[in-house]
């Protein structure tokens, strides 16, 4: 069994979280400059055994498709391209960025620390693969 690599993708940053080989638990790996994202992902798969992409899927309040979804459609094409062998399933990932900061809230972070916007990426990410761990 592979693990599962969630992506939180962000116009600046991509937050990053992945599963333990039994898909059981979901953990924040890193954050990640888009631009170098591509390249990221070809080295992790190329060490680690990864079986599914999943990708947030970002959307306005209302169901409609956020702004940066025109950004990641090329990157999925990309993706798609760089790695055929992983496949890439989509998932909603409303809310997944105010979830964040409230678990760092909750979690005793002080303000300072939560100003930190790759640490919210990457726990984005984290709640993306939690949620789908749980309801797959």
């Amino acid at each position: 069994m592979g693990r599962i690599l969630a992506i939180d993708y962000g116009t600046k940053r991509t937050g990053i979280a992945i599963t333990d080989e039994m898909q059981l638990i979901a953990s924040g790996l890193t954050t990640v400059a888009t631009n170098e994202l591509l390249l990221f992902l070809k080295q992790y798969v190329a060490t680690e055994k990864v079986e599914l992409f999943l990708m947030g899927e970002p959307t306005q309040k209302d169901g409609s498709p956020s702004d940066v979804e025109e950004e990641i459609k090329p990157f999925l094409k990309q993706l798609s391209e760089a790695i055929p062998d992983i496949p890439v399933k989509r998932v909603d990932e409303r809310f997944s960025s105010k979830r964040a900061f409230q678990t760092m809230i909750d979690s005793g972070l002080k303000k300072k620390q939560r100003r930190n916007k790759a640490l919210i990426d990457e726990i984005s990410a984290t709640i993306i693969l939690q949620d789908y761990l749980y309801n797959k």
